[in-house]
């Protein structure tokens, strides 16, 4: 039990519910190996953790592309000798109606947040095979649970990752463990992904009224992680109490 020691890979890193659960994990002793696209705020986050006397380093990262994924892993097995956890962080909202026809922000939402993750696990899964040990979290959103207008796309990646966890644990056998989590309204950065300005307004307010702190979704990670072995944490759903 514990997860002092652990190494794990953290695709998404440098804010929000990614940097929240990079701290957290190192301040209870497991060596996080981060990953984003914004090298400064990457290496903010590890010069915050080594500070406080954490292990973390990391590599810049887009989890648009295959290779990146796979030299993250890489970089957890030559500094930590294995990969006992990857997180699957990283997301992005330019969420809009349909009949905005933001085609493109349709497709960055595909490519981040359901391509990423698929990448993410191809990444790590020969390593948890060779190992015959292994831990992959998914972070999700309520937006796939509750349907409602402008989340249509990106309920719908969401949806697609909700099917590629359950079943990645349906066929996972006895060494792999495999957790989604739904973070509801959570105070992070998501809204400046938000192009379309009406949307972005009634987002704004939902969460100036009622988000949480990422910290609760990274206590969540936290939770799953610690468990012992033969215990799989499968799904949870974590949203403030004032979120319908």
């Amino acid at each position: 039990m514990g997860i002092a020691g652990k190494v794990v890979a953290i695709a998404g890193a440098s804010s929000g519910i990614g940097r929240a659960t990079a701290t957290l994990l190192a301040a209870h002793g497991a060596f996080v190996v981060l990953g984003a696209r914004n090298e400064g705020a990457l290496k903010a986050v590890v010069e915050e953790i080594t500070t406080k006397g954490g292990k973390a380093v990391c590599r810049v990262t887009d989890v648009r592309r295959r290779e990146d994924l796979s030299e993250l892993v890489a970089l957890a097995i030559e500094l930590g000798d294995r990969l006992d956890v990857i997180i699957n962080c990283a997301g992005i909202g330019p969420i809009s109606r349909f009949d905005a026809l933001d085609v493109e922000g349709w497709d960055a939402m595909i490519d981040v947040n359901l391509r990423g993750t698929l990448y993410g696990i191809a990444a790590a899964l020969p390593i948890f095979a060779r190992q015959a040990s292994g831990h992959v979290i998914n972070i999700i959103s309520t937006a796939g649970i509750k349907m409602v207008p402008t989340m249509g796309v990106y309920a719908a990646t969401k949806n697609a990752v909700r099917t590629v966890t359950e079943i990645l644990r349906q066929e996972a056998g006895p060494h792999l463990r495999v957790t989604e989590i739904s973070p509801g309204m959570i105070a992070t950065n998501f809204r400046d992904s938000i192009t379309d300005q009406p949307t972005k307004r009634i987002i704004e307010r939902q969460l100036d009224a009622m988000a949480i702190p990422p910290d609760a979704i990274a206590r969540g990670v936290l939770y799953a992680i610690e468990q012992p072995p033969e215990v799989d944490v499968g799904s949870m759903i974590i949203r403030p109490t004032a979120q319908a």
